[in-house]
């Protein structure tokens, strides 16, 4: 086994009676190899497919799901999903952000409506560790644009020359006769407030342009110091010594058998162990998701090559438009910890054995026949304080754990703080009704457990045999 995958052993092993048979399995590489990649994407159409993933891998070219293949993060805003995600990281390494297309087809939402009257607003994240995220809030970008109708595919990049981001997306409006798509961008510093959008990428006559990524080249690589790739009927690819400046063309990727009616959502990633990069291609067409299509250099179109059959595998779900952000050692241990591959498992009333523990509305009770069984399903995670302890992170609202307040319990977002943790945080114990079963007492009211009463989970002390049933539960799958 290499040393690689003895340190995620290290990592995970506080998590290990947990985790049993659920440690991610990666392809081996050299002990002095750097750290792996994030990806973050989206799987499909569809209330949860539209959401974010997170994916794993050691060489750039074999990808593990994470969190079990389950959503990382779910929109509570504007249309409920999102698409084609961006991973951004400050210069300084102290700050993260994801942001996305505010878009959920297939749930109330057709492509007509999205491209004639869409959300203007961007779905934005912020982190400082990668694993404990904010609420997710919008940036309204498209608003300031005369009939702009969308905001598609974001990106953002730090720019040098201005010590700021620049922030680009595609939006849809009539202009000079054409209804179409064009880029657009906006300096920001923060994610909260934009300049006024300019125009960026047009193509001419009705030419639509959508995606577009931008990749720093290093120095002494090809003959600029930036390359972007954008779907526009092509994969066009263009070069350029500042991301504000002009522009040249460099080709297209036709020559290769690809075009813009087989792929779109260009994602860029350079190999850590060697000066290679692989241009990620999301095959909507065929409805195949992510292909890799490997050069040694970005900037010219000679040199790129589709990879060769069985060199490469995307995992278990579905990777479509997103962003890829090259770990640091420090940042791959907490996001493998953080995303371990934990089921979701049920609670079990002990006295009234038809019903389960859920959330509805982020309130918490126990229920029989819940629909939708997502409701009822919880990743029982290492507690958020303390050793020997668990909290229970909802399925389908990631980052929501059960968490009790005036002892009433909720569904409340991880907000970080130390009194979050401790109201969220319990000790598994042999049921008190039942010891083939499990109790849950309170971290920081250890006199007091998880109960249920009239059927609302609350957290009480337990002095009798009716609240010794009703504080006993059956953690199963």
């Amino acid at each position: 086994m290499s040393a690689v995958l003895s340190r995620l052993a290290a990592v995970l092993a506080a998590v290990a009676l947990l985790l049993a048979g659920q440690v991610l399995t990666v392809p081996d590489r050299a002990a002095a190899a750097d750290p792996g990649q994030l990806m973050a994407h989206f799987i499909g159409e569809g209330a949860t497919g539209q959401q974010i993933y997170f994916s794993h891998s050691t060489d750039g070219l074999h990808w593990n799901d994470l969190n079990g293949g389950g959503m990382t993060l779910r929109s509570t805003v504007g249309t409920r999903g999102v698409r084609d995600p961006a991973l951004v990281r400050s210069p300084d390494g102290g700050t993260y952000w994801i942001i996305a297309t505010d878009l959920c087809i297939d749930c109330g939402q057709t492509w007509s409506q999205s491209i004639n009257d869409g959300s203007r607003n961007l779905v934005v994240w912020q982190s400082t560790d990668l694993v404990t995220w904010s609420q997710p809030w919008l940036l309204n970008v498209a608003g300031a644009i005369p009939d702009g109708r969308n905001a598609w595919a974001p990106e953002a990049i730090w720019n040098p020359a201005t010590h700021d981001y620049v922030l680009y997306w595609a939006t849809n409006k009539p202009l000079n006769g054409a209804t179409k798509h064009r880029i657009y961008y906006a300096r920001t510093s923060d994610f909260r407030s934009i300049t006024t959008p300019q125009t960026y990428i047009e193509r001419p006559g009705t030419q639509e342009i959508i995606d577009t990524q931008i990749v720093e080249m290093p120095a002494g690589v090809g003959s600029y110091r930036y390359v972007r790739a954008s779907g526009d009927g092509q994969i066009t690819l263009e070069g350029s010594n500042s991301i504000l400046g002009t522009w040249t063309a460099l080709g297209n990727l036709s020559g290769i058998g690809l075009t813009g009616s087989q792929v779109e959502g260009p994602m860029w990633m350079k190999f850590r162990d060697r000066d290679e990069w692989t241009l990620y291609l999301d095959q909507y067409a065929s409805g195949r998701g992510y292909l890799p299509v490997l050069t040694t250099d970005p900037t010219s179109t000679a040199t790129y090559r589709l990879p060769a059959t069985g060199s490469y595998h995307l995992g278990g779900t579905k990777k479509r438009h997103g962003s890829i952000l090259p770990l640091t050692a420090a940042e791959e241990t907490r996001v493998l910890a953080r995303y371990a591959n934990t089921p979701g498992n049920r609670l079990q009333s002990f006295n009234f054995q038809d019903r389960y523990v859920r959330h509805a509305d982020f309130d918490a009770r126990i229920d029989a026949n819940v629909s939708p069984a997502d409701d009822s399903r919880f990743r029982i995670r290492p507690g958020l304080t303390g050793s020997g302890t668990v909290s229970f992170e909802s399925v389908n609202f990631p980052g929501h754990f059960l968490r009790h307040s005036d002892y009433d319990f909720q569904l409340v977002h991880n907000d970080g703080s130390a009194r979050f943790a401790a109201d969220a945080t319990f000790r598994q114990v042999a049921g008190l009704a039942d010891a083939g079963w499990s109790s849950f007492q309170s971290y920081n009211h250890p006199d007091r457990y998880i109960r249920h009463y009239a059927y609302q989970l609350r957290l009480d002390p337990i002095t009798d045999a009716t609240g010794r049933g009703d504080a006993t539960f059956r953690v199963t799958s």
